[in-house]
């Protein structure tokens, strides 16, 4: 703040509110709010994609209903800022001219709404008074007119709004009434005259309520053309291809006159009461919007529904063509050499005991005959090696190929943006983690050091996969050498066992602060955690460290398809041609001493820690000792896709190939997401992230 007399101090920050006296429950109100912003993205780009596709819906119902998802969408993204600041992360502070340009887009996009909702009903008058008139009339020219006109007027009238909320001066009082900035709101708390900004404020109101009066006139002329009609069925059809557009009047002008008449007569009313019209009126025309018309509309539902069908059909048509390949070419090629048919069973072998897929065994009856065509690769561009010479025992390879999506290659490319935002989202979670706990000396104690451990692992997880990922989603490169394969195989799995033992050292963590707490300071002490990361990092290492060794000195033949996207060494032992009995065991100890281990001194630990509990005599201190747990035991579900995908391995050989994949990627990749989430969620220290370098700033 600075000084503009004597008598006055000039506001420099306004403060946001999310709900009075619910702020302890903003974390989880957020869950909704988000969920709710991500619908109404989803489905007004939905709308917008299909009308913009569909060559069919190119008429002026449908340019005026993509206008009504661009406002949508405007007015969703104008508020989303700072509702997540709010509710997320505590941080109500905002700028003046942030406050101010935000009030300029939500006025001026839900303008804009009400207008297009004005030139909606327009449209369905004029469809149904003067149908053979309709398309000469709202010809594409003249809907796009109107369109940039609307446009245009809305942000015109809001122009001066920003500008005028400028030239006040605030001071005294910088607590708005609301997550969002708007107009009224902020011209309440200026000090000097606001009559200006009243009065305008009230004929931008009145334009908006013109709007509804017009609206009710065009339907009052709609209705009296209905009632004309002879026919009830053709009085009811008529009628039907306006239900769309009156749910959307309501969904839009139902909650302003709500919030209108509390804001005038509803003074004694809970504060909470008023904020959550107004976020309704906020969040639920987006949201509603985009289904509304899905549902209503004919031709909307028809398209999508057929979107979604055809996205389908190209995911199953691969499955079936390789099918069908497959046992023509069994049937065509029954002179192949003995040896060929041990290549056959090899290939059958190798995804169905690595859980995957029968498409190498349907696959490979072609190849035989007709040469190896990779996925990304044009016809008939041979992978060289890739198959055994047929005159050879066997062959040695110098490179792996490795699996995007089973059978159906050509939609590796959909999987690229979602594993990318996946990737983006588990480094800045747990780099986000690490960078709280550096800075913040209060979490410098071992429940966080041991965190950071976790934060590091999944990172460290995470990078291990990410080369092969991109290569092959991104970039259709799916070859990988040898040594770099044996090389992510010893990270991958190396981490993995990291992570099974930082959760067990969490476990003694939660076991000695609740049974021992007095005890828990002279027990986990500096030198003690530096001892439990050496020891971790030490047992995954030896543990892991001879499985490279182990696949490098055996002969591979046959095959060099990979039934992941990653080397796994269960994977690649399938591919050799030799005996396995010894990577076999080795893998058997591995899973029993790392996993089988972890998994049975984690239950352990928290048998002990409830039977702690249970002595309590307190129900609240016994939930208040619990409830440090609940991140771990969260956390500890890491186990659940390792034993979903061991089952599925087991008993789900008849399932289809991209159920083992989608498996296989939720047990390498869900848990580096969620980890962090879980922990800012829960942890109030990590969940004030802003605060953190707030203070950091402040001491620098």
């Amino acid at each position: 703040m600075h000084t503009t007399n004597s008598s006055k101090i000039e506001i420099t920050t306004f403060f946001l509110i999310g709900i009075p006296g619910l702020e302890h429950l903003h974390v989880w109100i957020s869950i909704p709010i988000c969920l709710m912003y991500l619908v109404a993205i989803l489905g007004n780009c939905t709308i917008l994609f299909v009308i913009r596709t569909e060559p069919s819906l190119h008429a002026p119902m449908f340019y005026f209903l993509s206008m009504l998802a661009v406002s949508d969408l405007g007015l969703s993204l104008s508020s989303l800022p700072t509702m997540l600041r709010t509710f997320v992360f505590n941080a109500t502070g905002i700028s003046p001219n942030a406050c101010f340009a935000q009030e300029f887009f939500i006025h001026g996009f839900t303008d804009m709404e009400s207008l297009v909702l004005l030139v909606m009903s327009f449209d369905r008058f004029l469809a149904i008074r003067n149908p053979l008139r309709y398309n000469s009339i709202l010809t594409n020219a003249r809907v796009v007119k109107m369109c940039l006109v609307f446009s245009i007027k809305s942000m015109v009238l809001m122009l001066p709004f920003p500008f005028a909320l400028k030239s006040l001066t605030y001071c005294k009082k910088s607590q708005l009434s609301h997550a969002y900035c708007l107009h009224q709101d902020v011209m309440n708390l200026a000090c000097s005259d606001n009559t200006v900004d009243f009065f305008y404020g009230f004929f931008v109101a009145l334009c908006m309520m013109s709007d509804s009066v017009f609206i009710a006139l065009s339907y009052i002329f709609i209705l009296k053309t209905v009632m004309g009609i002879g026919s009830h069925k053709e009085r009811l059809k008529a009628l039907n291809t306006c239900v769309s557009h009156i749910c959307a009047v309501l969904i839009f002008y139902v909650p302003v006159i709500v919030l209108a008449f509390m804001h005038r007569f509803g003074n004694h009313k809970s504060p909470s009461t008023t904020i959550l019209i107004a976020d309704i009126f906020l969040l639920v025309p987006p949201l509603m919007n985009p289904i509304v018309y899905c549902v209503k509309t004919q031709q909307i539902r028809k398209k999508v529904l057929g979107k979604l069908a055809k996205w389908v059909g190209k995911l199953l048509a691969p499955m079936e063509r390789y099918t069908v390949e497959g046992w023509s070419h069994e049937k065509d090629e029954n002179d192949l050499s003995q040896t060929s048919d041990q290549s056959n069973h090899h290939d059958h072998r190798v995804c169905e005991d690595s859980g995957i897929l029968q498409w190498v065994t349907d696959g490979y009856e072609a190849i035989k005959g007709h040469g190896y065509q990779h996925r990304g690769l044009q016809e008939g561009e041979g992978i060289e090696n890739t198959m055994m010479n047929s005159n050879a025992s066997h062959a040695n390879y110098h490179s792996f190929i490795l699996t995007g999506i089973p059978r159906m290659p050509e939609q590796n490319p959909s999987m690229a943006f979602p594993l990318g935002l996946l990737y983006t989202l588990t480094l800045l979670g747990n780099g986000t983690i690490l960078a709280v706990i550096k800075v913040d000396e209060s979490l410098h104690e071992p429940m966080y050091f041991f965190l950071s451990i976790l934060a590091l692992t999944d990172i460290s997880l995470s990078m291990s996969t990410l080369p092969s990922m991109l290569s092959i989603f991104w970039f259709n490169a799916p070859e990988i050498s040898f040594d770099a394969c044996i090389t992510q195989m010893f990270f991958i799995h190396g981490f993995g066992g990291v992570e099974s033992e930082v959760l067990v050292s969490m476990a003694f963590d939660r076991f000695v602060v609740i049974c021992d707490p007095l005890s828990y300071a002279s027990i986990l002490t500096h030198g003690t955690i530096g001892k439990i990361r050496i020891a971790v990092l030490t047992r995954a290492v030896c543990v892991v460290f001879p499985g490279p060794f182990l696949i490098k000195r055996l002969p591979f033949c046959h095959s060099n398809v990979l039934c992941h996207s990653y080397c796994l060494h269960q994977d690649a032992m399938q591919l050799v041609c030799a005996s396995t009995h010894i990577n076999s065991l080795y893998g058997l100890i591995i899973v029993i001493f790392i996993v089988g281990l972890d998994a049975l001194l984690i239950l352990f630990s928290y048998m002990l820690i409830l039977k702690t509990v249970v002595g309590i005599a307190s129900r609240a201190e016994r939930l208040e000792a619990l409830n440090p747990c609940l991140s771990h035991i969260c956390a500890v579900l890491f186990y659940v896709p390792l034993i979903g995908i061991t089952m599925i391995h087991r008993f789900g050989k008849h399932l289809s190939p991209v159920v083992h994949m989608l498996m296989a990627n939720v047990y390498l990749l869900l848990s580096p997401v969620l980890n962090p989430v879980v922990y800012s969620v829960k942890t109030k220290q990590i969940r004030w992230i802003i605060h953190v370098f707030q203070r950091r700033k402040n001491r620098t």
